[in-house]
């Protein structure tokens, strides 16, 4: 089973803003595993873990 992360989660896990995380998202660098009916954007383990490995490309 997979773990998903909030955005505000996800933000301070990486490092960033959460409106980083939706300007990538809005860029179509990074866009959430999914967004709940209430339109709250969830970000997955393994997402994380290929975005540790990407996000100095993420923020040019």
């Amino acid at each position: 089973m997979s773990k998903y992360y909030s955005i505000n989660k996800f933000s301070k896990i990486l490092g960033v803003s959460a409106q980083t995380l939706r300007n990538w998202d809005k860029k179509g660098k990074l866009h959430p595993h999914h967004t709940s009916s209430n339109g709250y954007r969830y970000y997955s383990h393994e997402q994380l873990n290929q975005v540790m490995n990407v996000k100095p490309n993420l923020d040019r």
